[in-house]
C-alpha cells in the first residue's frame, strides 16, 4: 500500500487565492486613502480591519488548507493585513495633524485684544447711593443701624406717636402680615400688637433708643413698604434712609445745618435747601425739606415762555421730611425729654437717585433691566 500524496491539494478556497487577497488589499488601501475625516476613517477601519473584514475572513480559511499550503498563504495574507494596518496608522496621523492645524486657526485667541471691553456687570445704583449717603453720615460721627422689615405694629406706629385711629394704620395704606383677629405678638408694654411690613425705617430708630439710650446719632437705610400704586414716581417697595440725633441741647438749627451739609455732599456746592412747616406724628415741630431746582435754579417761576419740567416751574423740589423728635416718642423709648432733645429726618433713595442722575421713571429702578444699571458701573 502506498502512502498518501500530501503535495496534492484537493480543496480550492476562493478567499485565499492570490488574486482575491490582492483585490481585498487594494480595496482596503483605496478606502483608507479616501477617508476625509477621523470619523470616516473609524468606519473604514471597522470595514477593512475588523473581525468581519474580507482579509480577516480569509485568514480564518488558512486552517482548512493542507499543511504544505498554509505557510505560503499565511505569509501572503499577513503581508496584506500588515499593509492595511500601516496605511490606517499613517492616515490616522495625517488626519490628526490636519485637525490640530485647523483648530489652531479656528479657535485662535488674540491675546493682544483689550480685555476690558465686555463689562462684567454693575452694582444697582440704589445700593451705591445708599452706601454713599451712609459714608457721609459716618464721617459726621453717626452709626449705621438696621432692623427687621417685618415689624411689630407697636414699633412701627405706637412708639412713634401714631394714634390707633390714624389713617396710615388702615389696610388701604399698610401691608399687614398679622393683624387684629390673627396671630399677633406682644409689644414691650405687654399689649397685643399686629405685624406689618414696615412703612418707614423709623422703627429702627425706636429700637436703637430702647437698646442704647441717649445720646445717639444714627442713620437707618433700608427697604420699606406701602400700598402705593406702581407708576413713574411711586412704588409699593421703596428705599429710605432716616436719621436720628438725640443729645442735650439739640435744636432746629442743628437739623438745618446737618441737612445743608448732606445736600452739599450729595448734589454739589451751591445747592439751596428750605424748610416748609408740616405735620408728622413723631416730630414737633415738623417740616418738609425742599431743594432748589438744580435745573432752572428757580428762574422758571413766573416765566411761562421757559417752563421747567423738573420742578414744574415751582423752583423747588420736595426732598423729604424732618423735625424735632416729639417728646412722646422720647418717653416711649425711655429717654427723659426734660434733659434730651433730638431731631429726625427721612428721605427716599429713589427720589434722590432721580434728582442726582435725572432718572425719569422710578419703574426703571426695579424692573431688573441690565441696560439701566450698566451705565452706573461698579462704583464702590
Amino acid at each position: 500500500m502506498s502512502a498518501p500524496n500530501k503535495s496534492y491539494d484537493p480543496v480550492e478556497v476562493e478567499a485565499v487565492k492570490p488574486d482575491e487577497v490582492a483585490r481585498h488589499r487594494a480595496d482596503a488601501l483605496a478606502a483608507i486613502a479616501a477617508a476625509a475625516s477621523l470619523d470616516a476613517l473609524h468606519q473604514v477601519k471597522i470595514a477593512v480591519a475588523g473581525d468581519r473584514a474580507p482579509l480577516a475572513l480569509a485568514n480564518r480559511e488558512i486552517g482548512a488548507l493542507p499543511p504544505a499550503a498554509r505557510a505560503e498563504v499565511g505569509k501572503r495574507i499577513g503581508e496584506a493585513r500588515g499593509a492595511v494596518k500601516a496605511a490606517l496608522a499613517a492616515r490616522q496621523e495625517a488626519l490628526e495633524t490636519e485637525r490640530d492645524a485647523r483648530v489652531l486657526v479656528e479657535e485662535a485667541v488674540d491675546v493682544t485684544l483689550p480685555w476690558d471691553r465686555a463689562p462684567r456687570g454693575a452694582r444697582h445704583p440704589l445700593t451705591t447711593i445708599q452706601e454713599r449717603i451712609a459714608d457721609i453720615f459716618v464721617a459726621m460721627g453717626y452709626q449705621v443701624v438696621d432692623g427687621p422689615e417685618v415689624e411689630a405694629e407697636w414699633y412701627n406706629f405706637d412708639a412713634l406717636n401714631f394714634p390707633p385711629d390714624h389713617p396710615v394704620r388702615d389696610l388701604q395704606d399698610t401691608f399687614f402680615v398679622a393683624g387684629k383677629g390673627q396671630d399677633q405678638d406682644q409689644d414691650t408694654e405687654g399689649a397685643v400688637s399686629g405685624l406689618v411690613l414696615r412703612t418707614h425705617t423709623s422703627p429702627v430708630q425706636a429700637r436703637t433708643l430702647l437698646a442704647q439710650g441717649a445720646p445717639v446719632y444714627a442713620v437707618s437705610p433700608g427697604r420699606t413698604y406701602r400700598t402705593d400704586e406702581l407708576d413713574a414716581t411711586h412704588t409699593p417697595v421703596f428705599s429710605q434712609i432716616e436719621g436720628l440725633a438725640v443729645d442735650e441741647g439739640l435744636t432746629m438749627g442743628d437739623l438745618k445745618g446737618t441737612l445743608d451739609h448732606w445736600a452739599t455732599a450729595m448734589f454739589g456746592d451751591g445747592v439751596v435747601t428750605r424748610l416748609r412747616p408740616h405735620f408728622f406724628p413723631f416730630t414737633e415741630p415738623s417740616a418738609e425739606v425742599d431743594l432748589q431746582c438744580f435745573v432752572c435754579k428757580g428762574a422758571s417761576v413766573g416765566d411761562p415762555e421757559n417752563p421747567c419740567r423738573t420742578c414744574g416751574s415751582e423752583g423747588w423740589i420736595e426732598w423729604g421730611g424732618c423735625g424735632m423728635v416729639n417728646p412722646r416718642v422720647l418717653i416711649a423709648c425711655g429717654v427723659d425729654p426734660e434733659r434730651y432733645s433730638g431731631f429726625a429726618f427721612g428721605m427716599g433713595l429713589e427720589r434722590s437717585l432721580m434728582f442726582l442722575n435725572n432718572v425719569q421713571d422710578m419703574r426703571d429702578m426695579i424692573e431688573g433691566d441690565v441696560r439701566f444699571t450698566l451705565p452706573f458701573g461698579m462704583e464702590i
